[in-house]
């Protein structure tokens, strides 16, 4: 994703958040249908179970956002870390339904919404701060899913930004408008 110089922050925490859309769908690209189910150990969760979280957590967030607890009661977190999706097709359903609540409920707002506030488990948040906090939790399980992937395709895998040992090149790249710069 080329980076677009822009001062607002909505524009901003969209285009960060599509990156990281995009960079656990390369991931998962890459793997088998099998190893979407793989754990590395008996306490790490497989990319299936990283994703119905997040899913989980992307439905429970942003529905309703401006206007209800981002905790709602219907949710159990518990059951997200248990009986991962079956197939990859549940697996990417999930995925994309969760994504869709995030810009559905981000893509209308305007810079004057980020000094309301919004709850997240009877705590008090700027919209700005609830953006920021889901920011970093989807940052955190996109590089968990990026990391189990790289691992499972080893020699096989495709980088999904500078190739190791071709920082120099990918610079000379993106001066000369080759490539872009995320």
């Amino acid at each position: 994703m080329a980076l677009e110089f822009t001062s607002s922050y909505l524009k901003d925490s969209l285009a960060v958040l599509r990156y990281y859309k995009k960079l656990g769908e390369g991931a998962m690209e890459q793997v088998s249908d099998d190893q979407l189910l793989a754990t590395l150990d008996p306490e790490m969760n497989s990319i299936a179970i990283v994703v119905k979280h997040m899913a989980g957590n992307m439905r429970s967030r942003w529905r309703d956002f401006l206007t209800s607890d981002g905790e709602k009661p219907d949710r159990n977190r518990d059951t997200e870390f248990v009986e991962p999706p079956a197939n990859r097709e549940r697996v990417l359903a999930l995925w994309n339904a969760g994504w869709q609540w995030v810009f559905d409920a981000l893509e209308p707002l305007a810079d004057a919404d980020l000094s309301r506030t919004v709850m997240i488990r009877g705590e008090a948040h700027s919209v700005m701060q609830a953006i920021n906090r889901q920011v970093a939790h989807y940052a955190y399980h996109v590089g968990q899913i990026v990391m189990v992937a790289k691992h499972l395709q080893h020699e096989n895998w495709k980088s999904l930004s500078v190739p190791r040992n071709k920082s120099a090149e990918f610079t000379r790249r993106v001066l000369a408008g080759e490539a872009s710069q995320r």
